[in-house]
C-alpha cells in the first residue's frame, strides 16, 4: 500500500490535467450514508410504502405523487444540509488552485464539492439545494421554499407564482441526463487528461465508467479509492483500499 500511494503521489505531481469521478462514498467522512438511492442516501429495505426507493424517487412516480417523491427528497436534503466538507473534499478544491486543468465529475447531490471550493464541477446529478417550478420554470433555492429542508411544511412545495409544483434540479431515477451534463461530459472526453481518480463510486452508470475504461485503454493512470473493490477495479492500474478522506490526506503526505 506504502508503495502503490508513493508511486500514485509521484504521477499526481507531474500531471496537470486531472480528473476526479467522485461518488457518495467521499461524503462517507461527512457523515453521509452510502447506500443506494439518488446520491447514494437510502438501504436496501422497501419504503413505508412497500416499493423500492428507487420508485418511490423516480421521474414517473414525480408525475403520479409528487408528495410521495417529495416525502423521500426531504430526508435525503435533510442529510445533506447536516453535512459539511471533509478533508477529500478540500483537498480536491486545493489541489484546483495549485495545479492548471483539475476537474471534479460527481454522483453527488450534496453539493459538497462546492461549498468545499470546486469550481470546475461537473454535478452529474444536479444539486439538491437548486429548485425549479415544474411550470413556469421559477428558479429557487432551498432555503427560499423549503426551509433548507427543515421538514416544516406542506409536501409537494408549489410555485410562489404559479402554484405549480416544485422540484429540486436534480436526475431522478428513469429520468434522462440534462443537456448541460451531457454537453459537459463531451468536454470532458477531449480534455486529454493525464490522471483519472474514481473515488468512493462503484461507477456502475456508463457515463461515470466510460471515461475511466478508455483512459486505462489509452495507458493513462487510473487510480481507484473504495475500501471494497468494485466493477471498475480490474480497470484501473491502482487500487487504494482506503476511506476517501483518509487516501487524499496520505496522498497529500506523499506528495510532500
Amino acid at each position: 500500500m506504502t508503495a502503490t500511494l508513493h508511486e500514485v503521489a509521484s504521477i499526481l505531481n507531474r500531471a496537470d490535467r486531472v480528473l476526479f469521478i467522485t461518488g457518495a462514498g467521499i461524503s462517507a467522512d461527512s457523515g453521509m450514508p452510502t447506500y443506494r438511492g439518488v446520491g447514494g442516501l437510502y438501504d436496501d429495505r422497501d419504503t413505508e410504502e412497500g416499493m423500492g426507493i428507487e420508485i418511490a424517487l423516480s421521474g414517473q412516480m414525480f408525475e403520479e405523487r409528487p408528495e410521495l417523491t417529495w416525502k423521500y427528497l426531504m430526508q435525503i436534503g435533510s442529510a445533506c444540509v447536516g453535512a459539511k466538507p471533509n478533508s477529500a473534499h478540500r483537498y480536491i478544491a486545493a489541489l484546483e488552485q495549485e495545479k492548471p486543468d483539475v476537474h471534479v465529475m460527481t454522483q453527488n447531490v450534496d453539493g459538497l464539492h462546492r461549498r468545499a471550493g470546486s469550481d470546475n464541477l461537473l454535478e452529474v446529478h444536479g444539486n439538491i439545494y437548486e429548485l425549479y417550478c415544474t411550470d413556469c420554470r421559477r428558479h429557487y433555492t432551498s432555503g427560499e421554499i423549503l426551509d433548507d429542508y427543515s421538514g416544516s411544511g406542506e409536501l409537494p412545495p408549489r410555485c410562489g407564482e404559479c402554484n405549480a409544483v416544485v422540484r429540486p434540479n436534480i436526475v431522478l431515477f428513469g429520468e434522462v441526463l440534462p443537456p448541460n451534463v451531457t454537453e459537459g461530459l463531451g468536454r470532458f472526453s477531449m480534455m486529454n487528461f493525464e490522471m483519472i481518480f474514481v473515488v468512493g463510486s462503484t461507477a456502475v452508470f456508463p457515463y461515470i465508467s466510460c471515461p475511466v475504461m478508455e483512459a486505462a485503454g489509452r495507458g493513462i493512470p487510473t487510480v481507484e479509492v473504495n475500501p471494497v473493490e468494485t466493477e471498475i477495479s480490474q480497470v484501473t492500474r491502482y487500487q487504494l483500499r482506503m476511506g476517501a478522506a483518509d487516501a487524499m490526506m496520505a496522498i497529500d503526505d506523499a506528495t510532500r
